[in-house]
């Protein structure tokens, strides 16, 4: 039986968003296109515990309405299981708070996004060393995702490559190793979960500034970087596994 892709879930969808749209695990295995019997839920935020790094063919970490630097105990727990799965290739993807925890984990520095939420459907720009990654050559000049997020890489680790940018975040979409990436954008979020978060954050955008009807009214599919998602399957977890196997 080949090894589980794990869900590493770091927090769920607000209840009314679960209530019509359903949560993080079904976001991700719809966007993954991987069975559900090929995929294990590791649910760090209740206190599940992960499973070694060699127990599983890859790891996918969600988002979370947690922020990386409460430095809360489970988050540091997998933070330093990141650490482990890096030494031994473990193919990773993470996202949102994924994205963040991966690079706090791995010596980034993460904290408040300046100016503010970014939220909505923006444009993401691939950035030079973008045309020779495995994920990111196949991604055009220029391609929309959906986005929320208070908190930001500010600094990515050391030797972490940056393949994507949007306008008010540099750090969109990083590689810190052969197998394992990292997205600030949401790539398992579809048009109708976007504008939920943009319905349920509308007193706050206000208050910010950002007046919610615009951002609303600019909510389209995002396909590309829905996209990623089964490109990481075919390029790194299903690569991985094939390089393991004996001869």
């Amino acid at each position: 039986m080949s090894k589980p892709l794990l869900i590493i879930r770091t927090g769920r969808a607000p209840d009314p968003i679960r209530a019509r749209h359903g949560d993080f695990p079904l976001w991700f295995r719809l966007g993954l296109r991987v069975g559900h019997d090929r995929l294990h839920v590791v649910d760090v935020e209740r206190g599940d515990e992960l499973p070694p790094p060699d127990q599983c063919s890859g790891a996918v970490i969600t988002g979370s309405a947690s922020m990386v630097t409460e430095r809360l105990s489970w988050s540091e727990r997998a933070a330093g299981w990141i650490r482990n799965a890096m030494d031994v290739d473990l193919p990773m993807f993470g996202v949102c708070y994924g994205h963040q925890l991966m690079s706090h984990a791995l010596g980034g520095l993460v904290d408040y996004l300046p100016g503010g939420r970014e939220m909505g459907t923006h444009a993401v720009e691939r950035l030079d060393a973008g045309h020779h990654d495995p994920l990111a050559s196949k991604l055009p000049a220029s391609f929309r995702a959906h986005l929320t997020h208070e908190q930001s890489v500010l600094e990515v680790p050391p030797g972490t490559i940056v393949l994507a940018r949007s306008a008010r975040d540099p750090h969109q979409l990083l590689r810190y190793g052969a197998n394992a990436v990292s997205t600030q954008f949401h790539p398992e979020f579809s048009a109708d979960i976007m504008r939920a978060y943009i319905r349920r954050k509308s007193s706050a955008l206000t208050a910010e500034g950002q007046p919610p009807a615009p951002l609303y009214a600019g909510v389209a599919p995002t396909p590309v970087a829905r996209n990623i998602l089964r490109a990481f399957v075919r390029h790194h977890v299903a690569g991985a596994q094939q390089h393991l196997q004996p001869a």
